[in-house]
């Protein structure tokens, strides 16, 4: 039962080994994704041609604003898969940041200990998030709606009374800067973090039966739950994830900016979720790819972005990205009953 459970959303989402098939990436939830992607870069690359758009230069900086964006909306994309969503992302990326800020700024702690004390609050985050998540039924738009709230009023709340200000400064010693927040050609190292994690999320996602899990929650959790998978389990280890993902995030950030602010970060939650809707993963949950959220997530950095090497207005960003959010929405459900039908239509041959 369990095998026919996570083998049929393995082959609704995933190629097979046979070798590379258009038919295959059309039927795929990274097709509308990469499509969408291509046009949207040459379209950037014709308008900001004059501008540079295609030097390395261009091409870091909207990998750069990709990469923060990134490393936090394939573990988002991981809990929509499974049926779920996480946006206390948003308090959790300026909580980390200020966590490592006062720890190894402020109080001058050493490094190391202020990176575990921080991974270790966003974890605790992550595990009260799904833990509610799982032992209350209540749906995790409401509950990390509310912890949204309450770490972003906390972090406010405890930046006052520790170091009487919502902002702190952190020089980082010369080892933490290389990992964490330093440059290399232009790169942010941010960039390389997001680039190892696509490698180890791809293959947890689509090459292990963790993957198979989370297709299987996704797709029916009752179902899933007759066939033995321990869903409330996994739904709490994807919520941690997700939090110690954004703690990552966060502390590039500060130590790339020597500081750190208190200030929820209320459109890191929509990039994160654009990204993983225009990617290809379903809002129901069920279907998406780690490959299609990256080819998302680039789709975003390159508008919000490379906009600024073009002549048009900078405010119609916004316009571009909801105008792919929507056509993505759209195109999803298209490409989801594409794969069903390869699929059924490869078990009956």
């Amino acid at each position: 039962m369990s095998e026919s459970i996570t083998q049929q959303k393995t082959d609704e989402t995933a190629p097979t080994s046979g070798g590379f098939s258009f038919g295959e990436l059309i039927r795929s939830p990274a097709a509308g994704a990469f499509f969408g992607m291509i046009i949207v870069f040459l379209i950037f690359s014709l308008f900001g041609f004059q501008r540079n758009f295609l030097s390395v230069g261009g091409l870091a900086n909207w990998m750069n604003f990709a990469s923060t964006v990134g490393i936090i909306a394939i573990p988002v994309a991981f809990l929509m898969i499974a049926g779920e969503l996480d946006i206390s992302t948003g308090a959790v990326l300026p909580a980390s940041a200020m966590m490592l800020g006062i720890t190894s700024g402020h109080y001058e702690l050493p490094m190391w200990l202020g990176i575990t004390m921080t991974l270790l609050m966003a974890a605790g985050v992550g595990l009260i998030n799904g833990l509610l998540v799982t032992r209350t039924q209540v749906p995790s738009f409401i509950v990390t709606l509310a912890t949204l709230f309450a770490v972003g009023g906390l972090t406010l709340a405890l930046s006052d009374a520790l170091i009487n200000n919502t902002n702190v400064s952190l020089y980082s010693p010369d080892w933490a800067k290389a990992i964490f927040g330093t440059r290399y050609f232009g790169f942010r190292t941010s960039v390389f973090w997001w680039l190892a994690l696509i490698v180890v999320f791809f293959f947890f996602l689509h090459r292990s039966p963790w993957g198979n899990w989370v297709f299987a929650v996704g797709g029916d959790a009752e179902s899933a739950r007759n066939a033995g998978i321990p869903v409330n389990r996994l739904k709490i280890w994807l919520f941690i994830l997700c939090s110690v993902c954004t703690a990552l995030a966060g502390i590039c950030q500060v130590v790339q900016f020597n500081s750190a602010q208190s200030a929820t970060f209320f459109n890191m939650i929509f990039f994160t979720i654009i990204a993983s809707v225009v990617g290809g993963v379903l809002l129901n949950g069920g279907f998406g790819s780690v490959v299609g959220v990256v080819f998302g997530t680039m789709t975003l950095g390159i508008v919000q972005q490379g906009i600024n090497y073009t002549e048009i207005d900078r405010n119609l960003s916004l316009l571009i990205i909801g105008v792919m959010l929507l056509i993505a929405v759209l195109m999803n459900g298209t490409f989801q009953k594409l794969a069903t039908s390869w699929s059924t239509k490869k078990d009956k041959g």
